[in-house]
């Protein structure tokens, strides 16, 4: 599309662009149906558009839902802010794709909620402060966020949203917060408990799901990133629960950042190094259950917990239940020194 206004409008607006706004660029309405028909012009909902370039780029799962919202409240009345998926997409907060993604706005009102074109509407008490600004686009912060997905989709889908908050900095007390307004509200019984379930250490959606089946499983109460001295070096591990660590595992491992991943070195080296690290962990008298994304949904979800559980007995059989007092001991050391595994190894400052 040869219209450098256009183009300044569609960057200062996060990819769209409305109707009405290409019109006042000097594009007629043949031009646009013209540039609709031969796929330069996407359309992202009734009135707003964006170019095949960005469209093409973005991924289905948290870039074209995120530019669905920006289309959406482009075309809003002023008092609606975005919540749930679509305040969590444009704070970069990792949460669950749901089985029917919408767009989610919000704006105050006695508690209700409606569905149009693609679009949850929500009602729902807020606080001024709890409303961030980013990039003009008005929306509930991160701890309001999370509580609303949980209270939305239920205790899974909430631990997710509440753990990545609690990971960029958000305290259980401020989740606590943000659902007090609650009280007598839909699911917040969900939301209570994905709060209190929610834990900072797991670094992704992956670790809190795998979190999440441990209990099930009902082994124990799961430690995140445990630290272990190996003969190679510090290993941290995704769960423990006595001598027993479970780490769990994605595709993102072996796949390159170039392609989005975080690999990088082949995936044949990837795996290779990962079979090492299991042996490393076993030398020190710890057993080691690896969990795949697969795992957690339907008839695999049954085969998992019944393998941990093997597992774990297998391990307390071996080691006993109680994790080793020098494994104690030395993870201590280690995150006197060195911290949280996401603080990158670096001793903390005196």
């Amino acid at each position: 599309m040869p219209n450098p206004r256009a183009h300044a409008i569609i960057a200062a607006q996060g990819g769209v662009i409305r109707r009405d706004q290409l019109l006042d660029c000097g594009l007629g309405p043949s031009e646009l149906a013209r540039l609709r028909r031969n796929g330069a012009l996407v359309g992202v909902r009734r009135g707003v558009v964006t170019t095949a370039e960005i469209w093409d780029a973005l991924d289905i799962w948290v870039g074209r839902p995120r530019l669905r919202a920006r289309a959406a409240i482009l075309t809003m009345r002023r008092g609606w802010v975005l919540s749930h998926d679509s305040s969590a997409h444009e704070q970069e907060l990792p949460i669950l794709t749901p089985q029917d993604p919408h767009v989610h706005i919000t704006r105050p009102g006695f508690t209700n909620a409606w569905t149009e074109n693609g679009v949850k509407h929500h009602l729902a008490r807020f606080a001024a402060r709890q409303v961030v600004t980013i990039d003009g686009r008005p929306m509930l912060d991160l701890p309001r966020t999370a509580v609303d997905i949980a209270r939305e989709r239920g205790v899974e889908h909430g631990v997710v949203a509440c753990d990545s908050a609690m990971q960029r900095g958000v305290t259980r007390a401020e989740l606590e917060a943000a659902y007090a307004v609650m009280e007598n509200w839909p699911g917040v019984r969900a939301t209570r408990e994905a709060v209190a379930l929610a834990d900072p250490g797991a670094e992704n959606p992956n670790e809190s799901l795998a979190r999440l089946l441990v209990l099930e499983a009902g082994i124990g109460i799961p430690e995140t990133q445990f630290p272990v001295r190996t003969a190679e070096g510090v290993r941290w591990c995704d769960l423990r629960v006595g001598n027993h660590v479970i780490e769990a595992h994605g595709k993102v491992k072996v796949v390159p950042r170039s392609a989005g991943g975080v690999a990088d070195v082949g995936a044949a080296e990837v795996l290779f190094a990962e079979r090492k690290r299991e042996r490393l962990l076993c030398d020190e008298r710890l057993g080691v259950t690896n969990l795949y994304w697969e795992d957690y949904w339907g008839a695999r979800r049954t085969a998992a917990i019944e393998r941990l559980r093997r597992d774990h007995a297998d391990t307390v059989e071996r080691f006993g239940a109680e994790l080793d007092e020098r494994l104690a001991r030395e993870a201590a050391a280690i995150r006197s020194e060195y911290g949280a595994r996401r603080a990158g190894h670096r001793p903390r400052p005196a």
